[in-house]
């Protein structure tokens, strides 16, 4: 250890309070051990205390500067501690999470030199894809009435005026039961808005035809491009997160991404309704030892690109709101710069790879980042552009919620292997899903497109969907049901088609009511349609 100040200002008092500081004693996760740029201090171990992860945090850094295997060390941290963790795999290169890493002569020497007993070790991996037919993971899916107008306007690129119109369509949908499970649901509750039913168009807000153009063609464009394989049935329940194995340990659910390059806006957006998803279900259980989930959310700042002010507070809301509900939501991006200053506020851990300064802008970015750090005595300037692949500025929450001493480290090595798992060791995983056979087929319920289709262009729509309209004249006679029930009409099964049936016999219903009924027993009966309720971003209010 060097007893003289070094070019980041090191010195041997702030490496005794950075130890002290970083000597917790709760759970936690070893991040590494505090450096400067010619010392290791192994004796100053560098942690992430458990309690902490549900306050969330933010991986930052240059391209090819460890960002990703810092991911890695955090989820199998938290993996072993019994904590279930979510996270985007967007190259591929997280399935080694279900490998034993090697080792090597070069990595024994790096763990040796920081003080880290490293251990090869698997994890059992859950592994997740959007939209396919599994045959690379567990599907994962959504029906458009649960994605919600918000979300739905954030994908389809909608300015403000076409996502409020979008949310009034929503809304009309929800009162007439018509089911918006996939994309072609959608195009034909506007098509009806925009033709046959232009006069109800006018009475539910006053949406011009031109702005209901725009959303439908915005929709076929996005139907064109195969964004309907997102939406349908089953839809994912988030509540398939929580899951230990054998042994204890949380389960790593891994959503594949590669679509990522080619659909930003939907694959980032389709992350963020499972983020509203968990927080609209979960229940309020305050601070606890450690969180129940910590969900990862990487290439962060393609959400909040283009998005809405009104997108932005929801998302703001979320974050703020979600860790009472233990979970923590960590951002993987280059800058800080990336994430909305509201955001960015709510995240107590910082891991800060290295960041390059080769433009004015570059600079620029490079002091807003360093602004971001609590105050200390080191140069984090020369530091943050010094630092090597695997090295990152670290500060996070300790005692009593103070932020901890920003500490240049050389973080440990993962576990399990740094890169694409063998062919065969991502089959086991596929195939050996507990929940994989739940979501594998794709099913395509009585929904809006079937129910519209029904009525011919002449005529105006059914007499008792216009009945519908007026939710506050005369008594509610539909039958009741619970959500529980409403999830099972989404999905087409017979408990419901059953009841749904029981009803239309009902003579109190009337005649009105009862032509409708012998079709909606497929699946999602028009007289639902009012037992919808929405929440955050619009989403569909689901019980858990």
């Amino acid at each position: 250890m060097s007893d003289n100040t070094t070019a980041w200002g090191m010195t041997p008092d702030l490496v005794h309070s950075i130890a002290e500081r970083y000597d917790l004693p709760d759970e936690s996760i070893t991040l590494g051990a505090l450096i400067d740029e010619k010392n290791t201090y192994p004796e100053a171990q560098i942690r992430l205390p458990l309690k902490a992860m549900n306050r969330h945090g933010l991986i930052a850094g240059a391209t090819g500067t460890g960002k990703t295997r810092t991911l890695q060390l955090i989820a199998e941290g938290l993996a072993s501690h019994g904590v279930s963790v979510f996270l985007t795999d967007v190259k591929g290169d997280l399935t080694g999470l279900a490998q034993p890493g090697e080792a090597s002569d070069k990595l024994l020497s790096r763990t040796e030199t920081i003080g880290q007993d490293w251990k090869a070790d698997a994890f059992t991996l859950e592994m997740l894809t959007l939209g396919s037919e599994g045959t690379e993971g567990t599907p994962v899916r959504a029906t458009v009435s649960d994605f919600g107008p918000l979300l739905m306007a954030k994908v389809l690129d909608l300015n403000t005026t076409q996502e409020q119109a979008l949310q009034l369509i929503f809304g009309w949908a929800d009162q007439r039961g018509l089911g918006l499970i996939d994309l072609k649901d959608l195009k034909a509750v506007v098509q009806y808005l925009t033709n046959e039913g232009k006069a109800e168009l006018k009475e539910i807000g006053g949406i011009s035809s031109a702005t209901a153009g725009v959303i439908l063609r915005s929709v076929s464009v996005l139907e064109s491009q195969g964004g309907d394989v997102f939406f349908g049935t089953p839809a994912f329940d988030t509540k398939d997160f929580f899951r230990l194995d054998e042994d204890g340990r949380g389960i790593i659910s891994s959503l594949a991404i590669p679509q990522l390059d080619t659909r930003p806006a939907l694959v980032s957006t389709f992350i963020m309704w499972l983020l509203a998803d968990l927080f609209d279900t979960l229940p309020e259980v305050g601070d606890q030892p450690k969180p129940k989930l910590v969900f990862f959310f990487d290439e962060a700042h393609l959400l909040f690109k283009s998005a809405s002010p009104t997108f932005l507070d929801q998302v703001v809301q979320t974050v703020k709101l979600i860790r009472s509900k233990g979970v923590g939501v960590f951002f993987i991006t280059q800058t800080p710069q990336d994430i909305p200053e509201a955001v960015l506020s709510q995240l107590g851990s910082r891991v800060m790879h290295a960041l390059r300064a080769y433009t004015p802008k570059d600079v620029d970015k490079l002091k807003d980042t360093v602004s971001t750090f609590p105050k200390t005595q080191l140069d984090l300037e020369e530091v943050i552009t010094t630092l090597g692949t695997g090295e990152a500025l670290v500060t996070v929450l300790g005692d009593k919620g103070v932020p901890t001493p920003v500490a240049p480290t050389r973080l440990c090595a993962p576990a399990a292997d740094m890169g694409v798992a063998d062919a065969d060791i991502i089959d086991r995983v596929v195939t050996d899903s507990v929940i994989r056979a739940k979501y594998l087929e794709s099913t395509d319920p009585y929904s809006a497109f079937e129910a519209l289709s029904e009525v011919p262009n002449d005529e105006p729509a059914p007499p008792a969907r216009a009945e519908q309209t007026t939710v506050s004249d005369g008594p509610d006679i539909r039958p009741k049901y619970d959500d529980e029930e409403l999830e099972d009409a989404i999905r087409g099964t017979e408990k419901t088609r059953s009841k749904s049936q029981r009803a239309a016999n009902d003579d109190s219903l009337g005649d009105v009511v009862t032509g409708m009924l012998s079709n909606a027993m497929r699946s999602f009966g028009t007289q639902l349609g009012r037992e919808i309720s929405r929440t955050i971003f619009g989403t569909r209010r689901r019980r858990r």
